[in-house]
């Protein structure tokens, strides 16, 4: 690949770097829909969904990477990935993310049975977040 066709991708949270690559394709979901970035896309600004940031790295592969929510940035060739959390799929820990969307579902319901709108809120966003990881883990 030239230098004109490849695109820098880093992915860091609050805690620090997650995942730094070049490729020639990541694909990820806003908030408004699944999109495709190459190398030389206009710049773009957009918020995240919780969802999967996924980096290819041959014909094939895909590098899969949890992310709950955040924004993305491009320009330059370079895509920057700034989420409150993130995992790349080889170091989630399923227990863990079982544990907490079993945690979310009880919280769920405690939240339904006192009328509780924005602690259901808070745990539907945490059920999400466990349910995301969950199903990247198991790619």
């Amino acid at each position: 690949m030239d230098e004109k066709s490849i695109l820098t991708i880093n992915v860091v949270t609050p805690d620090g770097s997650v995942y730094e690559n070049t490729t020639d394709l990541v694909i990820c979901k806003t908030t408004v829909g699944e999109i495709g970035i190459m190398p030389n896309h206009l710049p773009l600004l957009a918020s995240l969904a919780i969802d999967e940031v996924r980096v290819k790295v041959d014909d094939e592969n895909f590098d899969e990477i949890a992310v709950s929510g955040g924004f993305v940035e491009f320009s330059d060739n370079t895509l920057s990935v700034v989420a409150s959390a993130a995992e790349r799929k080889e170091t989630i820990d399923v227990s863990r993310a079982e544990r907490a969307k079993q945690r979310a579902e009880k919280r769920i319901e405690e939240a339904k049975n006192e009328n509780n709108d924005i602690d259901l809120r808070k745990a539907e966003v945490s059920l999400r977040r466990a349910i995301n990881r969950l199903n990247i883990s198991k790619h």
